[in-house]
């Protein structure tokens, strides 16, 4: 907006008007100071400064001329028409124009029954409820009326729209003339009444209901009754008399045998007591039933069995309730539970016929007895794997391994340097001595003796390996003890003289050349527990011999290196030991070796001392030998045979075998009691 600088009048933009440009342009104008006349047709408006037309609804183009399209109305006819039907709407508000027979906002609705014409506003002047054309008004006749205002009924044999239908009718008194339903004779029905009445039915239409009892029918015509088997009367109102059945009554009833009277009056069957079934009662329930008809059904299980008459469950031999499905409380068994079991050992008894069921280990009638040598397990089932002589647990199969074994199955023998019970004891042998797995005994190398080999051994020529050993006390031996022991040896040295002496003629007379032992004792023997017999070599409580590595490795060469001697039983609990670790026979035959000699021989042993009692402690003694080989005289001494040796030469053996000391305490009191 500007404004005249001489007379400040304002200079309005198109479209806008008034002494200070605050005003649109007035309808029909547009442009600058809104002198442009509007191109705009039909009322429509333009815009004020555009002067581009605005169309009132119905019309639409650049200047408003064109009317709206048939089926389109309203602002640019951008909106369709509703109407129904043919019906036109007006292209100003889409009012709908109905056509003839048609009314309502769209034309939907037809004009009701009675009416037609435009906006239905002719009444029709069809009869007998006839309805006329919503356009032109011609009568529609309803079925059964046919003429032009539909007042004249269809004729005989004819039914239906426009009396178009034929009548299709047997046993009728002709036929409707609108639905065309045969008018049916009494005792007849159906669609062509070619159908009796129903039972219970009869007269015209079937329309009157029977009187006829327990299930009597009656005539379809006159409704007099035919009664059904078992009754008789005008109306079937009585059944036939006792021992008479079926239709009329005439037929005679069956011999009945569990019943309730004579048969039934109907059916003729028999009337079954409780728990019987069959055409002559005569036959008990089948199983899983009881009752009346054998209806019922037992509620016992498959562990009794059920009364056919009242459903009572008997049970089994093991089983009680009242469905028989508890077994026997533990410890009875029998009917009603009425037994006592006899089963040990934790074993539980069959509750059915008392059978004990042994439990793992155990075997036997009542479970009394543990399962046989071998044997372990359930139902003693199970073979054991114990090795070496172990003792198998009846129950679970372990394997208590005896002293010198160990593993699973006991078939290891114990580990270097452990020995006794589980191994669990530790040797104390020293100068890489030996120590057997059983006892822990020390096998001293050449050159040691001692129980642990930890003293220096006396070596001396042309000693018989077969024979002594020399047993010495340890160095923990007091000053008295030693003195004692030190007499002791020294007369030992001087028999062992006389006996080498005698024994060296002895063998110059055979021609043969035998290594020889003699003895060095280092004490007197005291507290020998391990006693062996005469094929050992000495009488019982003489000390034993221990054999040093060098004679064992020439007993492998000989001809066997294996032998066996008893212990006295009541002194050693190991009455039998076999074989030492090191030493293997291959020849079974001389497992056992047996020396012989001349009846005086033993005499010379006899004269040593025999302090040592069967109650004295083992730990006193320590038998060792030591080994010096004659270079001379070896190769003819393997090929000896052992029988021709004397008796008492000793083959060495494991039973030369002392037990550990286990605790040092009692030390002073063996030194007292000797």
């Amino acid at each position: 907006i500007s404004c005249h600088p001489l007379s400040g009048e304002c200079s309005c933009k198109a479209g806008w008007a008034g002494l200070y440009c605050n005003e649109t342009c007035p309808v029909g104008s547009y442009g600058e100071g809104c002198r442009v006349p509007c191109p705009c047709h039909n009322g429509a408006d333009c815009d004020s400064i555009t002067g581009s037309c605005i169309c009132a609804p119905g019309f639409m183009g650049d200047d408003c001329t064109i009317p709206c399209m048939a089926g389109t109305y309203g602002t640019n006819c951008s909106s369709v028409c509703n109407c129904k039907n043919n019906g036109t709407c007006s292209p100003v508000d889409g009012l709908c124009y109905c056509k003839e027979g048609w009314q309502g906002v769209d034309c939907s609705i037809p004009c009701s029954s009675g009416s037609w014409g435009l906006n239905c506003n002719q009444t029709c002047s069809c009869s007998n409820g006839a309805s006329c054309r919503p356009a032109d008004g011609f009568c529609l006749c309803s079925p059964g009326w046919q003429g032009e205002f539909c007042d004249q009924p269809c004729p005989d044999g004819t039914y239906g729209l426009n009396c178009s239908e034929r009548c299709d009718c047997n046993h009728a008194d002709g036929c409707d003339p609108v639905t065309g339903y045969c008018c049916c004779l009494a005792g007849w029905t159906g669609i062509h009444c070619d159908n009796i009445c129903s039972q219970g039915r009869w007269g015209p239409n079937c329309s009157i209901s029977c009187s006829c009892e327990n299930g009597g029918s009656c005539s379809p015509e006159d409704g007099t009754c035919d009664c059904a088997p078992g009754y008789r009367g005008p109306l079937c109102q009585r059944i036939c008399p006792p021992g008479f059945y079926g239709h009329h009554c005439s037929q005679p009833c069956p011999q009945c045998v569990h019943s309730n009277g004579p048969c039934h009056h109907v059916s003729g069957h028999c009337d079954c007591l409780p728990g019987f079934s069959g055409p002559l009662c005569n036959q008990v329930c089948p199983s899983g039933k009881f009752g009346k008809d054998c209806a019922e059904v037992c509620q016992c299980t498959e562990n009794g069995t059920c009364n056919p008459i009242d459903g009572s469950c008997q049970c089994f031999p093991g089983w009680i309730g009242m469905d028989c499905s508890q077994t026997c409380p533990t410890g009875f068994w029998g009917p009603d539970c009425f037994h006592s079991c006899n089963c040990h050992n934790g074993a539980l008894c069959s509750p059915y016929d008392g059978e004990c069921r042994c439990t793992h280990g155990w075997t036997g009638l009542y479970c009394t007895q543990r399962c046989p040598a071998a044997f372990y397990g359930k139902n003693c089932a199970n073979v054991c794997q114990c090795q070496n002589g172990a003792d198998c647990d009846h129950i679970t199969g372990q394997c208590t391994c005896r002293t010198g074994f160990t593993g699973k199955q006991c078939e290891q023998k114990c580990s270097p340097g452990t020995f006794g019970y589980g191994c669990k004891q530790l040797c104390e042998c020293m100068n890489n001595a030996t120590c057997d797995h059983v006892t822990g005994t020390c096998y001293c190398s050449p050159g040691f003796k001692g129980i642990r080999c930890d003293q220096a051994a006396l070596m001396m020529e042309e000693l018989n390996p077969y024979t002594k050993i020399s047993p010495a006390l340890g160095s923990e031996r007091h000053s008295v003890g030693a003195i004692i022991g030190i007499i002791i040896l020294l007369l030992i040295i001087m028999v062992l003289l006389a006996l080498f002496v005698w024994y060296r003629r002895k063998q110059k007379e055979k021609g043969h050349d035998m290594p020889s032992v003699s003895y060095t004792p280092a004490m007197r023997m005291t507290n020998t527990d391990y006693s062996l017999s005469g094929a050992c070599g000495m009488d019982r409580r003489q000390n034993t011999y221990i054999m040093e590595k060098s004679f064992k490795d020439y007993m492998k060469e000989s001809v066997c290196s294996s032998s066996t001697c008893s212990l006295n039983s009541s002194e050693n609990p190991y009455a039998t030991i076999k074989d030492p670790p090191i030493l293997t026979c291959k020849h079974s035959e001389s497992s056992y070796v047996e020396m012989k000699s001349p009846g005086h021989r033993e005499s010379l042993y006899s004269e040593m001392p025999t302090s040592s009692t069967a109650n004295k402690n083992i730990y006193e003694v320590e038998p060792t030998v030591s080994i010096v080989q004659d270079a001379r005289s070896r190769s003819a001494s393997y090929l000896q045979n052992p029988y021709d040796l004397p008796r008492n030469s000793h083959i060495p053996g494991h039973y030369d075998l002392l037990p550990v000391r286990h605790s040092p305490t009692h030390g002073p009191a063996w030194d007292k009691q000797s």
